[in-house]
């Protein structure tokens, strides 16, 4: 992925300064899902996650003022040039229960959509298709920079 104009790259990701920058990593990353990827997101509470999926989602082709956290809902669907399946499992517990609550295991089986998940390790051994999932974190919060590092898991 290339790097946006005003981040700085380093051996373990980028690093923003402000919520367009997180916006402008997610935005070059969404450019580039085909469909059927799980992105698990992590990162505390002000971190930049919902600006993160703000991002993935406006390359996608969704309106993203349209784009909330899920936090009471679990899932939000969007759909556009692919369906965006965003989940949020803050308020469940870990391990599969998280899972199930959200009907993951359906929600896998869509080849045309991309699954985001905030607070994605709650989801523990869960078990995810291993080529196509990927954990980002987002470290920093209030007016610090962020680290956004980002493995296949």
């Amino acid at each position: 992925m290339s790097q946006a104009a005003n981040d700085q790259t380093t051996d373990a990701g980028w690093i923003t300064h402000s919520p367009e920058e997180t916006f402008a990593i997610a935005t070059q990353l969404g450019a580039r899902l085909r469909g059927g990827e799980v992105l698990l997101l992590d990162g505390e509470l002000g971190a930049g996650k919902t600006v993160f999926v703000k991002g993935l989602a406006a390359a996608l082709g969704f309106d993203v003022d349209e784009v909330t956290s899920p936090s009471f809902t679990l899932v939000n669907r969007y759909d556009a040039r692919l369906t965006l399946y965003h989940l949020d499992l803050y308020r469940l517990p870990d391990g599969a229960g998280a899972a199930h609550a959200v009907d993951l295991e359906e929600l896998l089986t869509d080849e045309r959509a991309v699954i985001v998940i905030e607070w994605g390790a709650r989801l523990g051994a869960y078990p995810l298709p291993a080529q196509k999932t990927w954990r980002i974190n987002l470290t920093g919060d209030g007016d610090d920079p962020r680290l956004i590092t980002l493995r296949n898991e």
